[in-house]
């Protein structure tokens, strides 16, 4: 098991891809809520760049880069804002080390206060909720292990399903995880990527979609 943060240092708040392949089967284009191949900036995500993180557009993706040790930094599109929500994105690891951790947010709300699917390049994952206490993973005391997940540099679809109490999360088109916790009902979605004890992690984002479930 992988032990997890229960404490993140807090990089960004956001307001306002490089993938190769998609194993999943996409959901029919009219239940698009959202949409963004980051192609340009129109939908306006963050784009900040210090000694800490990087969260910014690049060729055609989007890029988290951490550079400090324990910490996530994350971003959200600006003025969005949904209840149910069926999210996918395609995750490539593009440098950093392996046990880092990275995926989709829904129900953001605030700093201390939404929901996460991830997935870690040496094979690990959870469904995790931000308090103010930092985060917790529900259903269980760590990460925990699945062959479905691609390891190392390689490109990994996630889908993260938020419908009503129910958060179920999926990698390359196989359910890993589902948990039910009712506390966040409403609030916007994004993109996270995080450390444990070596920094660097580095990922780009591509095709990320938000449906009507």
């Amino acid at each position: 098991m992988k032990s997890i943060r229960y404490f993140s240092i807090i990089f960004i708040l956001a307001l306002s891809s490089l993938a190769c392949f998609n194993t999943a089967t996409r959901t029919p284009t009219s239940n698009v809520l959202f949409s963004d191949d980051f192609s340009n900036t129109d939908k306006k995500w963050d784009q900040v760049t210090d000694t800490s993180r990087t969260t910014d557009y690049y060729n055609d993706a989007y890029h988290i880069v951490v550079n400090d040790t324990n910490s996530d930094a994350w971003a959200n599109p600006s003025k969005e804002s949904f209840t149910d929500t069926h999210i996918e994105v395609d995750a490539t690891k593009n440098g950093g080390p392996d046990d880092n951790d990275f995926g989709i947010i829904c129900r953001y709300t605030d700093i201390n206060s939404f929901y996460y699917g991830i997935v870690s390049s040496d094979g690990y994952y959870s469904i995790m909720k931000m308090t103010s206490d930092g985060g917790k993973s529900l259903g269980s005391e760590s990460m925990l292990e699945s062959d479905n997940v691609t390891q190392g540099a390689a490109t990994n679809h996630i889908r993260f399903d938020c419908v009503g109490s129910t958060l179920t999360l999926y990698v390359n088109g196989t359910q890993i995880a589902q948990q039910t916790d009712a506390d966040y009902t409403t609030g916007n979605v994004g993109l996270i990527a995080g450390t444990f004890n070596t920094a660097g992690a580095d990922i780009l984002f591509d095709n990320f979609f938000v449906y009507k479930p």
